[in-house]
């Protein structure tokens, strides 16, 4: 399996502060990965700290995209 995950920083990299905005996105969705059975098919929208969505993570069977 793998666990994919795709963000969009946009034209500015959340305006200069790709940072600490990845790194809240990582802490925030590590911390809540426990709710899932992390099995193919699972994954959820994530949201940068003025919850817009920018992007999505996703649990694939090995070898797909």
């Amino acid at each position: 399996m793998r666990f994919v995950l795709e963000v969009d920083m946009g034209d500015t990299a959340f305006d200069g502060k790709a940072v600490g905005e990845l790194g809240r996105i990582l802490r925030y969705w590590g911390g809540n990965l426990h709710h899932y059975e992390l099995k193919p098919g699972d994954g959820s929208v994530v949201y940068d700290s003025d919850y817009h969505e920018v992007g999505r993570w996703s649990i694939a069977e090995a070898g797909d995209s």
